[in-house]
Formats: structure tokens, sequence, C-alpha cells
């Protein structure tokens, strides 16, 4: 009869809904396929991302966000009230209070756009949240004490860092380089290498099933088929997990700085909490191999994977639903 409180994880590669109550009941690819000509949406989500790179010249299948913000206002608004109205959350007489996450320094009108596109697809109130924060509480962190807790969330478009006390963000940075990034590195290794043109669900393939960021902790191969940029022909190669830890070795050390920064800025007695604590590794980021043994090398610090890291923002969303009311009280964002 009432609408139930929803919580998104509105995500650069996926989006993952959970409904106050239910759980995580949606886990989708953020893609849409349209057709240019009608400007219909064709396919949303697991289906529209099989088309990726495998659609005629009508159809285009769109990634409306980017960099963990919106790219395609639209387009976003249509995924998400398609995701909205598929789970039957709405009530007949009220619509259900949705809570998002955002980037930590996203500017105010990104997240105006945001909330925009969750009002248009059906929210009766919008709170958005910040990223780190949800996750941390996902992840299992008592953030509400007094001690520091460090959390690196790596997702499609962005990595999050923060360290949080007191239920708040302490010290964070947000940048934009995450698994979208890696996969690129990948392509354009396949491609300076052996002129060979792959695609970017190949790219990721290979990034996961044999890809490591840890110098000598893997040892693998694999065959995968593209292009040939001279001949123009399908041709096959095999890769191996050693280059694609130096294909990826400069994005990586990207992160290791914006972490070492953060570190940098907070404030000693946090830092001495979050020597005993260590660092909790969230997103679909975290599950890359050999992520957590580069970044407590490098940090000095325990560094722990949390479990099932890529469903810790939208667990996180679900614990603060339950709070909602006193999330209400507070100034929103």
């Amino acid at each position: 009869m009432f609408a139930r409180d929803i919580g998104i994880d509105l995500g650069t590669a996926n989006v993952l809904i959970n409904v106050k109550g239910r759980g995580i009941v949606l886990n989708e690819p953020a893609v849409v396929a349209i057709d240019k000509n009608t400007n219909r949406v064709l396919a949303v989500g697991e289906a529209a991302r099989k088309m990726v790179g495998r659609t005629p010249g009508n159809i285009v299948a769109i990634r409306p966000l980017k960099d963990g913000v919106i790219a395609d206002f639209e387009v976003t608004e249509a995924m998400l009230k398609y995701f909205i109205n598929k789970l039957n959350v709405k009530g007949l007489l009220s619509k259900p209070r949705i809570l998002i996450c955002c980037p930590t320094n996203i500017t105010s009108v990104e997240q105006k756009a945001i909330r925009e596109a969750a009002e248009k697809s059906g929210g009766k109130k919008v709170y958005l949240e910040e990223e780190p924060k949800v996750a941390a509480i996902g992840a299992g962190m008592d953030i509400f004490q007094p001690t520091g807790n460090m959390v690196v969330d790596i997702g499609g478009g962005t990595t999050d860092i923060a360290v949080l006390s007191m239920g708040d963000i302490v010290t964070s940075s947000s940048i934009k380089m995450a698994g979208d990034k890696f996969d690129a590195e990948i392509l354009q290794h396949i491609k300076r290498k052996y002129k060979l043109l792959i695609g970017e669900r190949t790219a990721e393939d290979i990034k996961i099933n044999i890809g490591t960021v840890f110098p000598g902790s893997r040892n693998e191969e694999m065959a995968i088929r593209g292009r040939d940029m001279v001949t123009g022909l399908p041709r096959t190669i095999t890769v191996n997990s050693a280059e694609i830890e130096g294909a990826l070795r400069e994005s990586i050390s990207v992160i290791v700085q914006a972490a070492k920064s953060v570190l940098e800025r907070t404030p000693p007695e946090l830092s001495a909490d979050i020597i005993d604590r260590g660092v909790i590794l969230t997103g679909g980021g975290a599950l890359l191999h050999g992520i957590d043994s580069l970044l407590s090398e490098e940090l000095k610090v325990p560094v722990i994977v949390a479990e099932n890291p890529m469903d810790c923002v939208a667990n996180g969303t679900g614990i603060m639903l339950d709070n909602i009311d006193r999330i209400s009280n507070r100034k929103l964002v």
C-alpha cells in the first residue's frame, strides 16, 4: 500500500538498488541502448550491456554516467525510471524516499542534477550521501565512534578515499581514476604493442582474469581476439599477467599517491587509529588482484578487502534507510 524507501548506488559501471526491508534487489550495468532515429529506449541494464560494441549504426549503447557524475541527464532519468518501475516500490498514494550516493567532491550543480534525475524518476524526497561514508558503513565499520577509519572505494569512474570519525569525513579525496581507466590502459597497451584493436568488454575480461597490480604475484596467460590494425582481419594473441601489471602501473600509482596525500592531511591521533585498524578497500576495483598488497606496502598500514566489496555502498544505503528519519533531521547536502 505504502511506498518503500530505496537506496541507490548510482555507479558509473553498475547501478545497485537496496529496498528497505528487502535488501539489494537490483544490480545491473549502467548502460542504456537507444535508437538514434527515434530516440526510443530499446534496452536498459544487462540487456543493453550485451549490445556494447555490437550494434548496427542506428542503435547506440550509452553509459549515461561518466566519472561518477551524470553525463547525459535524460538517459540517466530514463534508466532510473526503468529500474524503479521494475521494482514496483511505489505505493498507491505515495512515492518512495530515495537515498543516493555521490562522490565526495562533486559540485553543487552535479548534486542538483542527481537530485533532479531521482525526483523525476519517481522519488518523493531525495537525500544525497557521500559515497565513501556509505561504503564504510556497508563494510561494517563503526564510523560513529571518535576513532579513525580509512576507506578506499574504487569504483568504475572514480576512486573515493576518506578518513572518517564521529560519523563524518575528516579528510578525503576523489579522483577520476578507477576501473574504466584501467580497462582503457589495457586497451591502449594491446593497441600499441600488438597493433590489435580490442573492445572494452575484452579489456575488462583481461583485467579480471589475468590482471594484477602487484609485481610477480600472478603468472597467468590468456588468448584474446581482436582486429589487426595492419591487415584489418581478425587475429588471436596471447597476453600475460606481467605485461598487464606494467600497463596498469601508472594508473595505480595515481591512486597510491591520492591515498598517501589523504593520510598526510589526517590528524596524528586518527593516523594512529588507522595503523591499528587498517584501511578497508571497497568497490569493484578492490577485487583487482594484488591491490591490497600493493597499498599495504606503499602506505605501511594493514589493508583489508571488505566482504563483497561491490555491494558495500548498496548495503550501506540499506543501513542508512533504517535510520532515515535521523538523517532527515540533519542538514542535507
